[in-house]
């Protein structure tokens, strides 16, 4: 018979979750353990049913990385069960499977650290960086493979996406920086790897780099497909993927990568993180100003991506709708990132508000697209003679502290797109998209006084319907 210390702590796991939760977890276990639900319930030996190593792999063949499979069945192994000799067993209890599943969903750092820590290295104890990386990688690998086999990527795909490969290597690399040693100091580079970290430090690491829980939250619920579509989930993981419309059919492939799609969209404000919408891609639109700013003006808050042609990816995030006047606007929410050849971002330093800047034909202020710095120093910005841009931020952005973002201070534009974020504001509704002359209103007032018709009314593009992506 069980202890009772043992039915207590598995009777304390389980009451974390709701009866239809522990009914789910049951059914996956009873699948795993190869005994059916029916039978299982009335008989006895049902309890002793266990789960192995082939038995898992099987189930997640297609769904898992066959690396992530053998790192959930070491972490399920890990579970030490009262009066059991501890890891001796090659085989999974059902104690210790409901144990795995309530602490990695369920708890807190602290109760998920132990399990973490195996399935970072069999043998616990000290890990090197090195293979704390190699435990990221294979974790973001895993969460752009299962999102993409359950078709969860809501609009997204591996085929209008970068390749996501280079992105998992910038995403852990940006996660692992987080890593502090006890005296405070983070190492780096190579450094970095053959450091060794003991339990308290990654402790302090998952607790305070979020995805590593959300990651392992969602290989779990949706690697085993269990808990998938039960209504406890928090946002972060509702939101991790944001919707993803106006791409779909166009041929179009985004400068984003997934990994960096979920590292940009969980640093917007959380009520913009559920939908991204195309508004201007070069590729589908041309490269001129005059379409850009007809293509973005009163659209709400948006990203800004730029590749220029040394193959550097970066951009920023617009907290308002871009306006066409010669002053900055925006608020401090505003912020830069890199996306390659690192992924990073840059938050507002409060040092001034020059947060974000759109001006076009006038003759006393600079034309052009611009974030952060100041005129002629601009963190990040695009000319209105469209092509050429800066990132003048020796030694850093006054406005967000970020670096230069592009390879050469000087650079060429080679590709640029900007997603709208979040619900449209209301006069973006159904007026149809604003023209040039909307943007310039003394253009068109000029115009009128020499008796000139409007020619481009009929010429905007009709709105973009909201397409089933998802």
């Amino acid at each position: 018979k069980m202890g009772n210390a043992e039915s207590n702590a598995y009777q304390n796991h389980l009451s974390r979750f709701l009866p239809e939760e522990q009914s789910d977890i049951d059914g996956l276990f009873d699948t795993l353990s190869g005994s059916s639900g029916s039978s299982g319930a009335k008989n006895p030996k049902a309890a002793k049913k266990t789960v192995t190593l082939a038995a898992l792999q099987a189930h997640t063949r297609e769904p898992l990385p066959e690396a992530m499979t053998a790192r959930l069945y070491n972490g399920m192994k890990s579970i030490d069960l009262p009066g059991k000799s501890a890891g001796l067993s090659e085989q999974i209890a059902k104690e210790q499977f409901v144990i795995f599943m309530s602490n990695l969903l369920k708890g807190n750092a602290d109760e998920k650290i132990s399990i973490i820590m195996r399935m970072i290295a069999k043998t616990g104890g000290p890990l090197k960086g090195k293979q704390i990386q190699e435990f990221t990688e294979d974790l973001i690998t895993s969460v752009v493979h299962v999102l993409s086999y359950r078709k969860e990527l809501k609009g997204w795909s591996l085929e209008n996406t970068r390749d996501s490969s280079s992105g998992v290597k910038a995403l852990a690399s940006e996660l692992l920086s987080e890593l502090k040693l006890p005296d405070g100091t983070k190492p780096v580079g190579s450094q970095l790897l053959e450091t060794s970290f003991d339990q308290s430090v990654i402790e302090d690491w998952v607790y305070r780099v979020p995805q590593i829980s959300v990651f392992l939250s969602v290989v779990i619920r949706q690697g085993l497909h269990v808990l998938h579509s039960l209504p406890d989930q928090t946002n972060d993981i509702l939101n991790l993927v944001p919707h993803c419309k106006g791409i779909k059919g166009r041929g179009v492939v985004s400068l984003f990568d997934i990994p960096a799609i979920i590292y940009i969209n969980s640093h917007l404000p959380a009520e913009m993180q559920h939908k991204w919408q195309l508004l201007f891609s070069s590729r589908l639109h041309g490269e001129s100003f005059s379409q850009l700013c007809a293509h973005i003006v009163n659209k709400g808050p948006c990203i800004v991506i730029i590749r220029d042609l040394d193959g550097f990816l970066f951009g920023g995030f617009a907290s308002h709708s871009w306006e066409v006047k010669p002053q900055f606007q925006g608020d401090n929410r505003c912020f830069l990132f890199f996306v390659f050849p690192t992924l990073a971002v840059y938050t507002y330093t409060g040092y001034n508000d020059h947060y974000m800047y759109l001006n076009h034909g006038q003759q006393t202020m600079p034309n052009g697209l611009g974030m952060g710095g100041q005129h002629g120093y601009f963190g990040l910005w695009i000319d209105s003679d469209y092509g050429k841009g800066h990132s003048k931020a020796k030694p850093r952005c006054t406005t967000y502290n970020s670096p230069q973002l592009s390879a050469k201070e000087d650079f060429t534009l080679d590709a640029m797109e900007v997603w709208a974020v979040g619900d449209a504001p209301e006069s973006a509704g159904k007026k149809g998209k604003k023209s040039i002359l909307d943007v310039d209103p003394q253009a068109q007032a000029l115009l009128e006084m020499a008796g000139k018709s409007r020619q481009s009314e009929g010429l905007r593009e009709p709105m973009e319907e909201d397409e089933g992506d998802d």
